[in-house]
């Protein structure tokens, strides 16, 4: 996953998480990037320093500056930034609590997900709730059969 800063033609500014960078390219192309603030999707990337991996993938050889606040200590945050903080909150919550639901309400049937998905759309096997394992090519594959599939929604804090 890489984490780009953001930012529209009307200068908001926000992050969004991202696949890989053609991930991002893909998604920019056919509009899908849209800023939470005011739904353009003329959007770039904006200059950010990148994070430095400390040896063997252990953490940050030197941690990430803090952002600086001019609020009082016991002041709740306040303007866009922390508005887009409590809107990316209240969205990972609501993806959690789709890939929460479809875990619990479907089957998991692994690497086999690209198989079972096109013998219940071709209707060899009866059709049920499912989820699992497909590459970029197998779920593209499905696409173009007319198949539909979404991927579940993959948090930052799950890969810990």
């Amino acid at each position: 996953m890489i984490r780009y800063a953001l930012h529209c033609d009307r200068n908001h500014e926000f992050e969004s998480w991202f696949q890989s960078s053609a991930a991002y390219d893909q998604q920019v192309k056919r509009k899908l990037v849209t800023c939470p603030i005011c739904g353009s999707a003329k959007v770039d990337k904006a200059i950010m320093a990148p994070r430095i991996v400390g040896k063997k993938g252990r953490g940050p050889a030197t941690p990430p500056p803090e952002p600086a606040t001019t609020t009082a200590p016991d002041a709740a945050p306040s303007g866009p930034t922390s508005l887009m903080m409590a809107q990316e909150r209240e969205l990972r919550a609501k993806l959690k609590e789709l890939r929460d639901h479809i875990m619990k309400n479907a089957d998991n049937v692994g690497e086999r997900f690209a198989n079972e998905a096109r013998a219940m759309h071709y209707g060899d096997k009866e059709h049920r709730p499912i989820y699992g394992e497909a590459s970029p090519d197998e779920a593209k594959s499905l696409i173009d059969e007319g198949i539909d599939v979404s991927p579940l929604p993959t948090l930052p804090e799950d890969r810990n």
